[in-house]
């Protein structure tokens, strides 16, 4: 069942009173609800959530999800993620995903009055910091490692040696992420693209604001964009949950220049980006939240931060591997064998046993945007260092706080 929101909350509301009504829970049914910040078929976040939602559905009998998109202020700003809550318990639910940084507070605060739900926010660390009730988890995707691989495709591609950044918000996850393309965007760059050795790397990031644009609200993505290009840019690369910059780049390449983008979040971002579109780190939620769903109809369900690594056998596994990164149909063929390279050499990195807590090329001597030393010559950034990085790192070009 999925829920629209894009009404009043009182319309929103009736829809769900309508449903609930229409649909009634069957014994073997097992009910879990899905909260999106965005809308299902953003072509990122919120659609990469969505269709692990599906997963668990087609691979779990007797499966059925609630969903209620677009629960943020501009969209549903009478709307609370109790009232949501409220409705989901009514149908029967006994799992929620809540799908974003912006529920974790709500998610934490509202979990003890629903004892025998189960919520799993997405991105938060209330468990890690040992602040979250008894049944609320944490999960999240370690990114950080598709995200390398795609700073290698932009630093690889680059032909003026200024790759632009467009983010959302500014946090510490935004700031790791962005950080960790930049490492392998520089990486990339200095060890394989001959402009390296005229022409420095420019790495800039501009914050719109928000996950996704809200006109009147945050900068407006299709703008800052076309401002990066019309800068001399070439590559624009995506931390935010839409995909104008892959417009944008592949109608500035129908119209003759050579441009690049990056979308972020779900594979299908490509799609509107054939002939300029490098690639993309995604998110895979299915088999996590199969997982975890497994564990709660079987009354197995334990309390957990769950940071996940890719499946290293196979990081675009769709049925075992949290993230990975699609190549896209836009990536020059001449970067092909030594991006397929790198992958290889980060993937050999992660195998290896001793590298175990490591992170691929977050080594010193690194430093903190405001020449604070993050790691000294031969030292290795803690991974509890990278998940709360205080600001981009030296070299970076943009806002850290």
């Amino acid at each position: 069942m999925k829920i629209k929101a894009v009404f009043s909350f009182l319309v929103a509301l009736s829809i769900l009173i309508v449903s609930v009504g229409m649909i009634s829970a069957q014994e073997d049914e097992f009910v879990f609800g899905m909260v999106l910040v965005g809308p299902e078929d953003d072509r990122g976040w919120s659609q990469a959530h969505y269709e692990g939602g599906v997963y668990v559905e087609e691979n779990l009998e007797g499966a059925r999800m609630l969903v209620f998109e677009s629960l943020n202020a501009a969209d549903t700003p009478e709307v609370t993620l109790r009232d949501v809550v409220d409705i989901f318990v009514s149908e029967g639910a006994e799992l929620i995903f809540t799908t974003s940084d912006a529920f974790e507070e709500d998610t934490s605060a509202l979990a003890a009055d629903f004892p025998d739900v189960t919520f799993i926010n997405v991105s938060g660390d209330d468990v890690l910091l040992g602040t979250a009730p008894e049944n609320v988890g944490n999960v999240m995707a370690k990114i950080e490692w598709s995200r390398l691989i795609a700073g290698c495709a932009a630093g690889l591609t680059t032909e003026t040696g200024q790759i632009g950044y467009l983010g959302p918000l500014i946090n510490a996850e935004t700031r790791r992420v962005s950080a960790s393309a930049f490492l392998g965007a520089s990486y990339c760059y200095e060890n394989y693209n001959p402009l390296a050795a005229e022409v420095e790397l420019t790495y800039e990031v501009t914050w719109i604001g928000f996950w996704f644009p809200i006109p009147g609200v945050t900068l407006d993505a299709t703008e800052e964009t076309n401002a990066f290009f019309d800068r001399g840019f070439d590559v624009v690369m995506s931390g935010i949950d839409t995909t104008e910059m892959v417009s944008v780049a592949q109608s500035r390449t129908e119209e003759g220049e050579t441009v690049f983008s990056m979308p972020y979040n779900s594979p299908s971002g490509c799609g509107v980006g054939e002939d300029s579109c490098l690639g993309v780190p995604y998110y895979n939620w299915g088999p996590a939240y199969l997982a975890i769903a497994e564990d709660v109809v079987a009354g197995e369900w334990v309390q957990d931060w769950n940071w996940e690594a890719p499946d290293w056998e196979d990081i675009n596994s769709p049925e075992t591997s949290i993230t990975g990164f699609e190549i896209g149909p836009g990536l020059p063929e001449e970067h092909l064998e030594t991006l397929e390279g790198f992958i290889a050499e980060l993937t050999a990195f992660a195998s290896d046993p001793e590298n175990e807590g490591r992170m691929f090329l977050w080594e010193g001597p690194l430093n903190l945007q405001d020449g604070t030393v993050l790691a000294a010559e031969g030292e290795w950034v803690s991974e509890e260092d990278i998940w709360y990085l205080p600001q981009l790192l030296e070299g970076m070009v943009g806002a850290s706080e």
